[in-house]
């Protein structure tokens, strides 16, 4: 993927992995205290103010994050914003799942994964994606937004 690619009409998928429906709850002090929905809030507000469209997904469970990622290849996304959550270090099938598509990708993650325990600086996405942004709190998805939407040309 190359960031000189433009993206084209069409949906911006905001996909949340493993407990990140717990945002607000788990570890405050390393993810901050806004809750999942009120991220989407504000990214939705953002969105149609910049006359974007989007969908947000959360799932716990792996398989339904490829079958969404499935159905999202099928429609020509216009780009996707995915914190993979714990799934970043481990899994080989959503990486492939995600090098499925050929629109922008921007990985986000709340905290520095490269300031946390070894096993979190290892991205399986990084390699695919078109950018991370990552230790930039909540504020890493407005980023994301922003990207996407300097590529609208």
């Amino acid at each position: 993927m190359n960031t000189q690619e433009q993206i084209t009409p069409g949906i911006i998928h905001v996909i949340n992995g493993p407990n990140l429906n717990m945002l607000g709850k788990r570890e405050p002090e390393i993810y901050g205290a806004l809750t999942l929905d009120q991220i989407n809030e504000e990214l939705k507000n953002r969105a149609d103010a910049l006359g974007l469209s989007l969908d947000f997904f959360q799932s716990n469970h792996e398989g339904e994050i490829l079958d969404y990622i499935h159905v999202a290849f099928e429609q020509g996304p216009a780009g996707v914003i995915i914190n993979p959550g714990a799934l970043t270090h481990t899994s080989v099938a959503l990486r492939d799942a995600i090098s499925m598509l050929s629109c922008p990708i921007v990985e986000v993650h709340l905290s520095n994964i490269h300031k946390r325990e070894t096993f979190r600086h290892t991205s399986m996405i990084a390699g695919i994606a078109t950018g991370q942004l990552t230790g930039f709190g909540h504020y890493g998805y407005y980023m994301a937004l922003d990207f996407l939407h300097s590529l609208a040309g």
